[in-house]
């Protein structure tokens, strides 16, 4: 059956940016394993709602960031797990884990599970990956490069001074103390510092000190 709903949301996304494409979707899915088994999880909610957390994401894309993917993305996978006969309660956590895995969500995920796939989905913004994400999503937008030169705080999300910088000034280098799991934890601080130190050169570079 995870084979089934596994081709379903690979054409989901063929068509999505890279900053949110099937590869996100995997490594949020690799990583939500590993801390799940590490942190004594129920691997089967953890592992269909890691797969299907983004699904709704091309809905958010599309209005610009006025639609919560989560939300969208939990109500498209509670249809999808419905017409494969799964059971109710089982759905209905998967849903949780969807509507809750979001950082810039006020929704708190309550369950060791979502916990687990919000961690796991964090991770993938942070350390290396996500600074290359944060380059690629600054690329799809038409954002500048970097922007070391102008008020960060009162810039604008989907505007070209909406840069890698920008992503790491605003959220990035906050996430570190917003993951739940030991698990999660530990490798987010790890990610954090690599990331810090990434931001501190790149703006030695744009200012010619490197």
């Amino acid at each position: 059956m995870f084979d089934l709903v596994y081709n379903e949301v690979m054409k989901l996304l063929q068509s999505a940016k890279g900053s949110h494409d099937a590869d996100h979707t995997l490594r949020v899915l690799n990583m939500a394993r590993h801390i799940g088994k590490v942190e004594k999880a129920d691997m089967r909610v953890v592992e269909y709602a890691a797969l299907l957390h983004d699904i709704g994401r091309e809905a958010e894309t599309r209005s610009k960031g006025k639609l919560d993917h989560a939300e969208v993305g939990s109500r498209m996978a509670a249809e999808i797990l419905t017409k494969y006969q799964f059971e109710a309660s089982f759905i209905r956590h998967v849903a949780e884990c969807i509507r809750t895995h979001r950082a810039r969500s006020d929704k708190t995920p309550s369950s060791l599970e979502a916990k687990v796939v919000y961690d796991a989905d964090t991770l993938d913004a942070m350390g290396a990956v996500g600074i290359a994400r944060s380059f690629v999503f600054a690329g799809e937008i038409g954002a500048r490069v970097h922007n070391s030169d102008v008020d960060i705080f009162k810039t604008e999300s989907y505007t070209k001074e909406d840069t890698a910088y920008r992503e790491y000034m605003v959220k990035l280098r906050h996430l570190k103390d917003k993951l739940y799991t030991e698990e999660g934890r530990r490798i987010g601080l790890e990610r954090s510092r690599f990331m810090d130190v990434f931001f501190e050169r790149l703006n030695k570079e744009v200012e010619g000190l490197l």
